[in-house]
């Protein structure tokens, strides 16, 4: 059983990286269609920053977009060749159960898996990082857009509280600032200034008009001045909540900026919570679609390999469309993200166990 087992693994990963490798280069051709003229347009912008800045970060990206894709279809494909070969009426003749048959496509979604989660939560967000400040600085259209925040409120720790009226943050200055400490539901502290301008390079912020009040219990002292230099526990690139940061954010990064922005105060979260789940649902979407796939295509058909990838590919666009749903209402305040980001797996789940039990009668 173990040549067999052997024999079904190797079927499954050169499959899988075939129908990888097919995909990919068709995505590259298609991008290079696209933006070759963007990419003429920029005289100074070499062969080499294209290859290695821009396309090798768009691999890794799309490998990681197709990968769950590229698994069904290949499983598909070799397990209906294996059915259309009588290859899977030989082993059932050998008494060897659905089950049984199982275990080596099972050993392959565990390395597929395993790669897919490292990918997702350490490699594609650095490259993406890469990849988004190239299409920044050659593709993006340079158009004005509104880079300032308003009304904008902060809390920085369990006692104390920052309010902006405006900040912009193209030019790194705003005004109306004020920074509170209470104890308790008392205010013990308050620091107000006109204006307040970053200074990136001391990472130091310069406030204008300045007014400081110290509150006792039986008396307040009250300090002003024209500028003063000072730091504070958050920076600028605080104020500035994106879905983009966070897909740029390997996931302890990712873990540690929801934590700090929960105690901020941060109200809605969850477009950060989705982005975190689903790097875990998607690798573990590889047994689910592996026992699918399976399923569907042990069995000998009329239509042989090519029914089969019709009814796969149908499935998977069922699949992909709940995804997108699940992401897009997960994200939205007051939603529960695990538990939209798990539906797609919760409910696929389910049919391929009823696949599956039907598979083994």
């Amino acid at each position: 059983m173990k040549k067999l087992d052997w024999y079904i693994l190797k079927r499954y990963l050169v499959t899988f990286l075939f129908t990888l490798l097919i995909l990919i280069p068709i995505a590259v051709a298609i991008d290079i269609a696209e933006k070759i003229d963007k990419f003429l347009r920029h005289e100074n912008l070499t062969f080499a920053e294209v290859a290695i800045d821009y396309y090798k970060n768009f691999i890794i990206y799309y490998a990681n977009t197709f990968m769950p894709l590229a698994l069904f279809i290949a499983v598909i494909l070799f397990t209906s060749r294996l059915a259309n070969n009588t290859e899977i009426i030989a082993i059932n003749s050998s008494q060897i159960s659905f089950t049984r048959f199982l275990y080596p496509y099972f050993i392959g979604a565990t390395i597929v898996c395993g790669i897919a989660l490292s990918m997702n939560h350490f490699f594609v967000p650095s490259s993406s990082k890469t990849r988004k400040a190239f299409e920044k600085k050659y593709l993006s259209k340079k158009k004005y857009t509104d880079r300032s925040i308003r009304e904008f409120s902060l809390q920085l720790n369990d006692s104390t509280y920052v309010y902006l009226q405006n900040f912009d943050l193209k030019r790194n200055s705003g005004y109306n600032f004020s920074t509170e400490i209470y104890d308790g539901i008392q205010l013990k502290y308050k620091f107000t200034a006109d204006n307040i301008n970053w200074n990136k390079k001391d990472s130091t912020f310069k406030l204008y008009s300045w007014k400081e009040r110290r509150i006792f219990k039986d008396r307040d002292s009250i300090f002003s001045g024209n500028s003063l230099d000072t730091t504070f526990a958050f920076t600028p690139k605080d104020l500035n909540y994106k879905n983009v940061q966070a897909q740029e954010m390997r996931s302890p990064e990712l873990i540690d900026f929801i934590e700090i922005s929960r105690k901020r105060g941060v109200k809605n979260l969850n477009v950060y919570l989705v982005e975190l789940y689903k790097r875990t649902s998607l690798p573990i979407a590889c047994y689910i679609l592996t026992l699918i796939a399976v399923a569907l295509a042990h069995k000998k058909r009329r239509g042989g390999v090519g029914l089969n990838l019709a009814l796969g590919i149908s499935v998977m666009f069922v699949y992909v469309f709940f995804l997108k749903v699940a992401e897009v209402l997960g994200g939205v305040a007051g939603a529960n993200p695990l538990l939209n980001v798990w539906v797609p797996n919760i409910f696929f789940g389910i049919y391929a166990i009823y696949l599956y039990i039907n598979a083994r009668k």
